[in-house]
């Protein structure tokens, strides 16, 4: 660690502060070691930061200092300080962040089923039937495509019908018998 006399720090901050960025970059050297200290007390003594390291939380301030106009330090003390005041904001933030995001920042939740808006019943074995489709679909295509239609995206018989090119009485057909179909098939499997 390199030690300066404090009247040294001072007269940096003071060139620093009067617009030489030069001045910045011949100060860092004498506090940076004071900062990695301070940091890392800091990041030991709040928990929920393994990931952030004593370095990184150093360079953040750098950056958030060099980031800003000269700041009106002046001692040392002043600097360690608002540096410190600093650290502790970023790890707030970090926290914040992280809690906010582990329970779904800004998304609303909603049921799954719900949310699509679909005619799924509560309880329905999705392997079953999802085997039975298979198994409708080999032996009547349109049928299967009717099921998917009504079942799983929510048509109405007329809008099944125009989807598929058919009319309005055929899917209602295809309708009552693959339900017949997988009814049978999707009892058979239990």
């Amino acid at each position: 660690m390199m030690a300066a006399p404090d009247d040294s720090v001072t007269s940096y901050l003071r060139q620093w502060r009067a617009g030489d960025a030069r001045a910045l970059d011949r100060l860092l050297p004498f506090v940076y070691a004071d900062l990695r200290r301070i940091a890392a007390g800091m990041l030991r003594a709040t928990p929920g930061h393994a990931t952030l390291q004593t370095t990184a939380l150093v360079h953040d301030v750098l950056l958030r200092l060099l980031g800003r106009a000269p700041m009106q330090f002046e001692s040392t003390a002043h600097l360690l300080n608002a540096s410190a005041r600093m650290m502790r904001q970023v790890l707030v933030d970090r926290a914040r962040m992280a809690a906010s995001d582990k329970r779904g920042g800004r998304w609303l939740r909603d049921d799954f089923a719900a949310a699509l808006e679909l005619p799924i019943p509560d309880g329905t074995d999705f392997d079953a039937l999802d085997a039975a489709l298979e198994a409708l679909e080999r032996a009547h295509e349109r049928m299967a495509k009717v099921v998917e239609l009504r079942y799983f995206v929510g048509l109405e018989v007329t809008e099944v019908a125009a989807a598929l090119g058919i009319a309005e009485r055929t899917a209602r057909r295809d309708w009552i018998a693959a339900r017949e179909w997988l009814r049978e098939r999707m009892e058979s499997l239990a």
